[in-house]
């Protein structure tokens, strides 16, 4: 007879037997086994914890815009502010240079000066004297008063046209800026022409007089060349003309003796720094024009 105490031996549980307890466990180690996408969410997987590289963030064509769309790069221009090209300033570079070779070769007494003095004994006015009464009048295309007053008078009507002061500031600002450079180098070197030179071969240097660089041709080079440089259509016929008109002003102070010949090359330099400076200047203008209109009680002009 058996006792109570010998009752039926219970099975082990091994490590690959699953009992009743272990069962509702199977569907979440199933769903881990597949990813949280699949069961809970709980836990992100290794296919959808952190956005891939496809639609993970934003990508280069469909992202935040770039710095080319907030902000004006090297290729775009701020309105109303142009900026000056590669090419502007090295010609704007060169032409200083042009400038400063032209004042040393004359302070040093180099062959410059003699080339000067070669085209003085030359005296081109009486050996080819029939220009000289048609030559006298063409100059005053050169002068300030004269070239001021026409291109003040062409733009005023413009400016008139265009309800805008632009046309005027900058062909106010483009002389200002010629009378303080022009007039500072004419100061300091006191050259006397050719009419008053004292000896031949001498620079004719610190002598009280203002002949150094010529003003009639520095003159016509931003006069003229401000009305290029302000036209829109015809722009590159204006610069042509006006090209033209300050060479012919330049050779034609030569022909009649009121200038040396290094008189001349400075002008023209001194002219066309004075130009390619413009663009640098624009937002000073733009400025001004502003504030004039603001006490004017104008409405604001768009940049």
């Amino acid at each position: 007879m058996q006792s109570r105490s010998t009752s039926a031996p219970i099975p082990r549980q091994g490590p690959d037997r699953r009992t009743a307890t272990t069962r509702p466990e199977a569907p979440a180690a199933r769903g881990s086994a597949r990813g949280p996408a699949c069961s809970d969410h709980a836990k992100p997987g290794p296919h959808h914890a952190e956005p891939g590289p496809h639609h993970a963030e934003p990508g280069p064509h469909h992202a935040e815009p770039g710095p080319r769309y907030t902000k004006p790069g090297p290729h775009r221009r701020e309105p109303g502010w142009p900026p000056m090209s590669r090419r502007q300033a090295t010609l704007l570079v060169a032409t200083a240079a042009v400038y400063l070779l032209v004042l040393a070769g004359v302070l040093l007494n180099t062959a410059l000066v003699d080339l000067d003095w070669s085209v003085r004994l030359l005296r081109p006015y009486e050996r080819w004297p029939r220009p000289e009464p048609l030559l006298d009048t063409w100059v005053v295309a050169g002068q300030r008063g004269p070239s001021a007053i026409a291109a003040f008078g062409w733009l005023a009507w413009r400016a008139h046209r265009l309800r805008r002061l632009r046309p005027l500031l900058v062909m106010g600002v483009a002389l200002l800026l010629l009378n303080v450079t022009v007039g500072a180098v004419k100061i300091v070197t006191g050259r006397l022409g050719p009419h008053y030179a004292q000896y031949v071969g001498s620079p004719e240097l610190f002598s009280g007089g203002t002949i150094f660089p010529s003003g009639h041709t520095a003159n016509a080079v931003v006069t003229w060349g401000v009305l290029a440089y302000l036209a829109v259509r015809w722009r590159r016929t204006g610069a042509v003309i006006a090209a033209a008109t300050a060479c012919s002003i330049g050779l034609t102070t030569v022909y009649l003796g009121t200038h040396w010949v290094t008189d001349v090359l400075a002008g023209w330099a001194a002219g066309l720094l004075v130009l390619l400076s413009l663009p640098l200047l624009e937002p000073l203008v733009a400025t001004a024009e502003h504030r004039i209109h603001r006490r004017l009680g104008r409405p604001p002009l768009p940049y």
